[in-house]
């Protein structure tokens, strides 16, 4: 679910203040298990659904923020961990309960730059107290909505909220190569096939490239690397070459410097990351120096190969380029980055894996901490001397 590009929607709260049937009055069915058992829900539960009135969507339920013991803490941790994947977040409250776990999980939202709204729910069995609507609203700018979950037959003004507090960047519609491609043009995929490359499929950025040029009405051509001067040689001339970056040498030599060419990483990074700084923080390969620190962050797990491009060839490469001692480390998954600063850069996958938000609140450290950050494809591209011709593409 993590790479789905529609809004994320976080439901969070106390145990048995009904996130869940909250959920499944949004959504008019029973999706989320409802019990007046507290603890019920102890893990993240992602659902992509439909909601009149916002469309596609994904909810995400969560366990309370009030767990206790040691199963609790770790349900709790990762509860926290949704913030940072999210669009916006619904913070549920009943019985004019407001304390500890709900301050401290605003706090972090804030931080964060999660919007959010609050809907102080069984407004049946005990309204909501204006003294307490007014102090939280004055406190946290954001609207208290008195609601029963089971009482109220019109979900709407929670819907209304709903759509005023997500952000207009969770509704667009996101493209690939919109806006670099034309209808009926020619483009060329080149996809290697070695052993990282997953068994009788294409890698998740390669599938995601053929169906956005498709969507752009465009003619797609997709081949090994080994085929490519080939087609060159025989077959219509193509408006883009985009190739695995892995191969960027090689492909380099064969297509024609009047052909635009870039990668599926950072045609990736267009659509998810830290573009900018991505383009920025790259020229900064070229003043590493012994002792330097640098860490390459992995969105997603997989096992290590020979071929890994972010464990063997990326670090390989480094070494040759700069001719220094420089240590690497590895972060993978949504595992936490201790002490940033420690670090002298920071060189980030695609993220085909992750939100757009999650990648943003990785790389955002950096940034903060003034530390130049680079993409897996632009690395490969800078130091193979061709940063400046797979940029062209995105150059207005």
């Amino acid at each position: 679910m993590a790479k789905d590009l529609k809004p994320h929607i976080g439901i969070f709260g106390r145990r048995n203040c009904g996130k869940s049937s909250l959920i499944n009055r949004l959504t008019g069915q029973d999706i989320a298990i409802v019990s007046d058992t507290a603890g019920t829900t102890t893990d993240p539960v992602k659902k992509s659904i439909e909601i009149f009135g916002i469309g596609p969507c994904v909810l995400i339920d969560t366990a309370g923020i009030d767990d206790v013991g040691e199963l609790g803490r770790q349900r709790v941790e990762k509860t926290l961990k949704v913030l940072d994947e999210i669009d916006c977040a619904v913070l549920v409250i009943a019985e004019n309960r407001f304390g500890e776990p709900e301050e401290q999980l605003l706090s972090r939202m804030k931080v964060l730059a999660v919007p959010f709204l609050i809907v102080h729910n069984k407004a049946d069995e005990e309204p909501l107290k204006p003294e307490l609507q007014q102090e939280i609203e004055r406190k946290f700018e954001c609207k208290v909505l008195d609601f029963s979950v089971l009482k109220n037959d019109d979900i709407q003004p929670i819907v209304e909220l709903l759509k005023t507090t997500i952000p207009e960047s969770a509704y667009q519609k996101v493209s690939l190569l919109g806006g670099i491609i034309k209808p009926n043009e020619v483009v060329v995929l080149v996809c290697p096939v070695d052993s990282e490359a997953p068994e009788g499929r294409l890698i998740l950025p390669q599938v995601m490239a053929i169906r956005d040029v498709l969507d752009n009405e465009c003619i797609c051509v997709v081949l090994k690397e080994t085929h490519l001067e080939q087609y060159l040689r025989t077959m219509p001339r193509p408006a883009l070459v985009v190739t695995d970056s892995q191969v960027f040498g090689m492909v380099s030599r064969i297509v024609p410097t009047e052909i635009p060419l870039t990668s599926f990483s950072i045609v990736m990074a267009r659509l998810r990351g830290d573009f900018d700084n991505y383009m920025k923080g790259t020229p900064h390969l070229s003043q590493l120096k012994d002792g330097d620190k640098v860490l390459l962050l992995e969105s997603c797990t997989h096992h290590s190969t020979c071929d890994d491009i972010g464990r063997v060839k990326l670090p390989r490469m480094i070494l040759k380029f700069t001719g220094k001692d420089i240590r690497f480390e590895y972060v993978s998954g949504l595992s936490p980055i201790v002490g940033p600063e420690q670090y002298t850069m920071a060189i980030q996958c695609g993220g085909c894996m992750s939100t757009r938000k999650q990648l943003l609140n990785r790389t955002n450290l950096f940034v903060k901490a003034g530390i130049p950050i680079s993409n897996y494809g632009m690395a490969l591209a800078y130091m193979n001397g061709i940063f400046d011709r797979v940029m062209q593409p995105f150059v207005k």
